[in-house]
């Protein structure tokens, strides 16, 4: 008898109304909320509020943050410091390479210019490479 189909070839659903109510109500609260989110009176409490928060909590937070420093360094732990200090010197590396590499591509740049042929280190001769040895001490 409910599965049947009513005139508008809709079923009949007995929660429709409160379905109804529900989003009257909900759309009614919605707006409320949002006209008071946006005065300045909620944005100075919360402000207020917050500053309190914060104000209250900080020796806590600072106290489970020594304890939590104390305990990793027992247990031969990286603390989050440590990982800064890393993730810092990675991120120098990479500046450094990335340097590198941008220096070897405007020197391969240079000897791969179209009608310059790449120059080479001149051999060395026979005297050369005497007066190079005699420098280091040898014979």
């Amino acid at each position: 008898m409910g599965d049947e189909p009513t005139n508008d070839g809709k079923r009949f659903d007995p929660l429709e109304p409160w379905r109804g109510v529900r989003d009257v109500y909900m759309d009614a609260w919605a707006k409320t909320m949002v006209e008071m989110v946006n005065t300045e009176a909620y944005a100075q409490a919360t402000g207020t509020m917050l500053d309190t928060y914060l104000t209250v909590s900080t020796p806590f937070r600072e106290a489970v943050e020594k304890a939590m420093l104390k305990a990793l360094e027992q247990l031969a732990m990286p603390s989050r410091a440590d990982f800064v200090s890393i993730a810092e010197r990675m991120t120098n590396i990479e500046m450094k390479l990335d340097d590198l590499d941008a220096k070897v591509d405007a020197i391969h740049a240079l000897l791969t210019k179209p009608g310059t042929e790449p120059r080479r280190a001149p051999r060395p001769t026979k005297k050369t490479a005497k007066v190079k040895q005699a420098k280091r001490g040898k014979k």
